[in-house]
């Protein structure tokens, strides 16, 4: 009962949070970000122990009164000479599947409600609200709605994040048959997050997760499998385990259509990072505002456009979506008027569905030869809503559409010569035009390409092929949401709900996110891990990031092997992984070091010439390498000239007796750069004075 009781506790903390919600004002922006409330731990006790205390004693009450009951009715069938046993005990088994189900009906009626609070929302207070539903249908035994609280307090949502308290209530989960349980002690196993870390333990959990139907833990599955990570590497079961989440993605893309994820990365630079452009400021986005209203058709179709689907950071409003669009479509935009037309096709609250408006606006887009008019009005004809059936002017528009780029009528013009659709059957044109709007990132075209390669049709088999292109269209899931909500918690200083949330992702074989958890790790300002354990996982993730082709996180791992950070110090190794990022990604930051490694000959053989020519390539890969390169340069020259050419053999013994490293220290060489800064600078003053 211990997790029922923390929920209760739960339940008391998110009303008290309501209140402080209600009584603090915030300004515009904040009103979009997270609101955090925290609670501490002794406070959490006492309540935990009043709730306990409380639910004894209405135990024992209970108690005496159904002994009172019983005696009383045992009267009453003595008196009336009733001794029918049997029905005695049908009456009160009755009575009591009675009082279960009306609690079960109750539990699931505020789940619902709870969700449908959740999908209407768009304040943090209102979603606060929402999960006091949760929490009142998880005291009463929701299964759901307990697996809603598990991973409110696991990852952090509304700032109370409790890993303690999400683990008893996972693990009372799991005892149910809870898959989504299963997933989550699998993941906190492998972290060792609140759990002994064991990656065999994790491991089964992630099996009985995917065998109970979990989606994130078949693509875990199949990422390490594709990996080799803890098991043997087998192309085959990663194919199984891709391609089942990868079909249940394409279902949920062909009913509508996918929502663009922004992927943050916390690696670039922290002016960069407030600023990124994948997510959009609220100051800029007044600005557009301001621009649009002044009758900007350009911003009025871009921000009609993210609010249709709810990107850089903005939330899904159709009501804004439609009247952005119909400004714009006034103003004689074309593609304003095929999203009008696209908007009533699929139907919503601001445009219902309606064949006939979508139609009129598809024509008028496509009567100025715009391309997602022409496919609008080849996708009325081919599914025959509002007009007969008709593929050869399908195909037609489809084609029209498809001449000018757009990547949504390649894909229609590949699935009908691979369907057969009013076509004849033809696998190699089907191929080209799914790889062409591939390219544009179109994907219901990736997982059709994945399909012909996993069976081998039109094209000769690839296994490897089929499972990258599966594992692209499995990171486009509902899961890939929380790229958001981990940034939003990163900036707003919650660096421990972050950091769950990007590992959860980095778990799954999100490149992106491994990167950032490894970034976050490395800062050392997370609490739910201890502070050794952070440079080894902080490896392991760069280690995995580079695999999957990240250039930074190949020179990380060179930076950890060099320094010794999570790992023993090894030049070698070192010098290998900055090889690699200067080789195969050009990058201007390996081609530095291992130019310095070269000069010093650490790891490596000393070559002066070829260190010489590794600073000069990382001059010209960039311009921000400019002025490193240029005191590195002159020292390199300095010290050469002074052993090569002024002092001889008399400098040289001197400078082996002087031993620099020990006299100095291992960064002389930073000294002597100094040194020549502050002899130019002196020279340059005395030139100019």
């Amino acid at each position: 009962m211990k997790p029922l009781s923390l929920l209760i506790e739960i339940l008391i903390i998110l009303g008290v949070m309501i209140r402080n919600i209600e009584a603090e004002k915030h300004n515009k922006k904040q009103k979009e970000r997270n609101v955090t409330t925290q609670v501490s731990v002794n406070e959490v006790k006492r309540f935990l122990s009043h709730i306990l205390e409380r639910r004894k004693l209405i135990k024992v009450i209970y108690q005496r009164e159904n002994a009172l009951g019983k005696k009383k009715i045992q009267r009453k069938l003595r008196i009336r000479g009733i001794q029918n046993k049997d029905l005695s005990k049908r009456n009160k088994n009755h009575l009591r599947k009675q009082a279960k189900k009306n609690f079960t009906d109750e539990g699931d009626q505020l789940f619902k409600m709870g969700i449908k609070i959740l999908q209407q929302s768009k304040s943090q207070k209102q979603k606060a609200e929402a999960y006091v539903f949760f929490a009142k249908a998880a005291n009463m035994g929701n299964l759901k709605a307990m697996e809603k609280m598990a991973d409110a307090l696991l990852f952090g949502n509304f700032g109370m994040q409790n890993i303690t308290a999400a683990i008893q209530l996972y693990e009372s989960l799991a005892k149910e048959g809870s898959y989504k349980a299963q997933n989550a002690l699998g993941f906190l196993s492998s972290y060792g997050i609140g759990m002994e870390y064991n990656q065999a333990k994790a491991l089964i959990y992630y099996t009985f997760g995917s065998a109970g139907g979990s989606m994130m833990s078949q693509m875990i599955l199949g990422y390490r499998y594709l990996s080799g990570i803890n098991v043997l590497q087998n192309c085959e079961v990663a194919l199984n385990h891709y391609k089942k989440v990868a079909d249940y993605i394409a279902d949920k893309l062909e009913k509508s259509e996918s929502i663009p994820v922004e992927k943050v990365r916390l690696t670039e630079r922290p002016e960069n990072l407030s600023s990124n452009s994948e997510i959009l400021d609220w100051d800029i986005y007044q600005y557009y505002k301001f621009l649009a209203e002044r009758g900007d058709v350009q911003i009025q179709v871009s921000l009609g456009q993210l609010h249709l689907i709810g990107r850089k950071g903005l939330d899904q409003d159709y009501y804004k979506a439609l009247y952005y669009f119909l400004k714009a479509a006034k103003a004689g935009s074309a593609n304003a008027m095929a999203f009008i037309g696209k908007m009533y096709l699929e139907g919503n609250a601001a445009a219902p569905q309606n064949n006939a408006t979508a139609f009129k606006y598809f024509s008028m887009a496509a009567s100025k030869g715009n391309a997602i008019g022409l496919h609008g009005l080849g996708l009325l004809y081919f599914y025959g809503k509002g007009v007969p059936v008709n593929y050869a002017e399908a195909l037609k528009y489809f084609q029209k559409a498809a001449e000018k780029g757009w990547p949504n009528a390649q894909f229609q013009l590949g699935f009908m010569y691979y369907s057969g659709s009013g076509v004849w059957k033809d696998y190699k044109l089907a191929f080209k035009y799914f790889y062409l709007a591939s390219q544009s990132g179109q994907p219901l075209a990736i997982y059709y390409l994945a399909e012909m390669y996993a069976t081998g049709t039109g094209v000769l088999r690839s296994c490897r092929t089929a499972v990258e292109l599966y594992k692209g269209v499995c990171e486009l899931g509902h899961w890939a949401e929380k790229f958001l909500t981990a940034y939003f918690a990163y900036k707003d200083g919650d660096i421990d709900s972050s950091l769950v949330q990007y590992a959860l992702l980095a778990e799954m074989g999100y490149e992106v996110a491994q990167s950032n958890s490894a970034f976050i790790l490395e800062s050392k300002k997370v609490k739910i891990l201890e502070k050794e354990k952070m440079y080894p996982m902080a490896l392991l993730l760069w280690n995995r990031a580079a695999i999957q082709g990240n250039a930074f996180a190949r020179v990380k791992i060179g930076d950890y092997h060099y320094y010794g950070y999570g790992t023993k110090k090894d030049y070698q190794t070192a010098a290998t992984h900055y090889s690699i990022a200067a080789d195969k990604y050009h990058s201007a930051q390996a081609m530095f070091n291992l130019a310095y490694m070269y000069e010093h000959g650490l790891g490596i053989a000393k070559d002066i010439h070829l260190a010489r020519r590794l600073y000069d390539m990382a001059a010209q890969t960039s311009p921000d390498a400019h002025i490193p390169v240029f005191f590195a340069l002159m020292k390199l020259e300095t010290v050469h000239l002074l052993q090569d050419v002024l002092f001889f053999k008399q400098f040289t013994m001197c400078w082996k007796w002087m031993k620099l490293d020990n006299t100095l220290g291992p960064y002389w060489d930073l000294f002597v750069i100094g040194l020549i800064v502050a002899v130019l600078i002196f020279l340059l003053r005395n030139r100019y004075g």
